[in-house]
């Protein structure tokens, strides 16, 4: 459990930071805009996870890759291979996504049913956040790459860096300060873009130093190395499919919630009670993921199976620990929390109230969920945890959403019991895959780099 704690706790508190980050910019934008800038920012962060999930998953393959090499001592292979993933995140970031992000934005909101008072806050964030993607991009290649390694005590620096000046800019591109006018919703894109440039910029410059346990040299070659990135896609396209799978199914439940009597309030409440509150946990369970993974490859690329178990459950104990505690908070301090926001509207507490109490629950059976995820994961077992996903968090809560709604009626309660259904049965599924042990004959190699 040491080391897993070692690796994990840089990740976790980098990833509450974030978190705390984005908890601070739905507070400022609730009190001094609305509840529409609340479910304008939760609607965008929505669409736009779908696409960065599945651009970023070659830093999934990455990962897979760059663990085993650093287990196996093999530090020119893990160089390579993270070379590679950076040339394709930049021909990705400009030459796919800042143009086709801007230009369909209007119609990704509109396929969530987004509000029109929603749509008009939330279509100039979108824009900002998928034409200047590139330094989110670089920012989550560098945190994978030197947690793989070991090392992440780096990335929480600059996540902190990121961090703290997103929070400065926000302040001030938000709610204005002197000559500069208050930009609401749009300055809170606007200060994440120009705070994530400046940490990728910043992560580059130390690859270049020399000083990282991953590095680059000047002068090296613009050309791809097909094989690394072939492998890099093998490895991480399934990681990628599984998160446009989960992060799909946030959108369409986006899109149930839209249509319910009182769409607004409850995309207002879905946005601060599960992007925000509720990501308190997932994205603690996200840093144990990694840590998970890195460890998992680390000891099979050392020919230690047996300790990557070991290394699953401690993991697993972990994230229950903090999922409890901040369950706890959930369910005896609903109303205080989402009062931090600027929640004063009844009908918007009421649902947020009930949404946190089934949140209480689903966050036991996603920590335990993600952590055997980054176990699988870090064998190079990719294609399993897609599988799991496609049930989980498609198959069963969006059928039981569009079987209640075509019978019934659809009510905020049956979708908040179909994201726990959802979380409940990824949770089942993964333990049981990983328990096969089918991972331990997974083989991960390249080719020696050409004279």
């Amino acid at each position: 459990m040491q080391a897993v704690w070692k690796l994990a706790w840089p990740t976790m508190l980098q990833n509450i930071i974030a978190g705390l980050q984005g908890i601070i910019d739905h507070t400022m934008v609730g009190h001094l805009v609305g509840f529409t800038a609340n479910a304008a920012i939760g609607v965008s962060w929505q669409i736009f996870l779908v696409v960065v999930v599945f651009i970023s998953s070659l830093y999934s393959g990455m990962g897979v890759m760059v663990a085993r090499f650093a287990g196996a001592g093999e530090h020119g292979k893990v160089n390579r291979v993270v070379y590679q993933a950076f040339l394709t995140s930049v021909l990705l970031a400009l030459g796919i996504l800042a143009p086709l992000g801007y230009v369909f934005s209007p119609q990704l909101l509109d396929l969530v049913h987004a509000a029109p008072e929603v749509k008009a806050e939330a279509l100039p964030y979108l824009r900002v956040m998928f034409g200047f993607s590139i330094g989110m991009l670089i920012f989550f290649l560098l945190g994978g790459a030197l947690r793989a390694t070991g090392d992440a005590k780096t990335s929480l620096r600059l996540g902190v860096l990121m961090t703290a000046l997103n929070l400065i800019l926000n302040i001030i591109l938000i709610r204005g300060l002197g000559p500069i006018p208050a930009l609401g919703t749009l300055g809170s894109a606007i200060g994440t873009v120009i705070a994530s440039g400046v940490a990728a910029l910043t992560g580059l410059y130390l690859l270049f130093s020399g000083k990282l346990a991953v590095h680059f040299e000047k002068g090296m070659s613009f050309r791809p190395d097909w094989q690394i990135i072939a492998s890099l896609f093998r490895f991480g396209l399934p990681a990628g499919f599984q998160g446009i799978a989960m992060n799909v199914a946030g959108v369409l439940l986006l899109r149930f919630i839209g249509a319910l009597p009182e769409s607004a309030e409850a995309q207002a409440a879905y946005a601060v009670g599960y992007t925000e509150l509720f990501s308190l946990i997932t994205w603690t369970s996200v840093g144990l993921m990694g840590a998970t993974a890195a460890l998992v490859g680390q000891n099979l690329g050392a020919g230690k199976p047996e300790r990557s178990k070991q290394v699953v459950r401690a993991a697993a104990k972990i994230g229950l620990s903090v999922a409890t505690t901040l369950g706890l908070l959930f369910l005896f301090m609903p109303r205080v929390l989402l009062a931090a926001f600027g929640m004063e509207d009844e009908t918007v507490v009421r649902i947020g109230e009930l949404l946190l109490r089934f949140l209480s629950v689903s966050g036991l059976f996603i920590t335990v969920a993600l952590v055997y995820t980054g176990g699988l994961q870090g064998s190079g077992d990719t294609r399993s945890p897609l599988y799991i996903s496609l049930i989980s968090q498609i198959a069963i809560p969006l059928g039981l959403c569009g079987v209640l709604q075509a019978t019934r009626g659809l009510q905020a309660s049956d979708v908040w019991l179909a994201i726990v259904l959802g979380h409940a049965t990824r949770c089942l599924l993964s333990i049981a895959r990983f328990r096969q042990e089918k991972w331990r004959h997974i083989k991960v190699e390249i080719e020696p780099a050409r004279a």
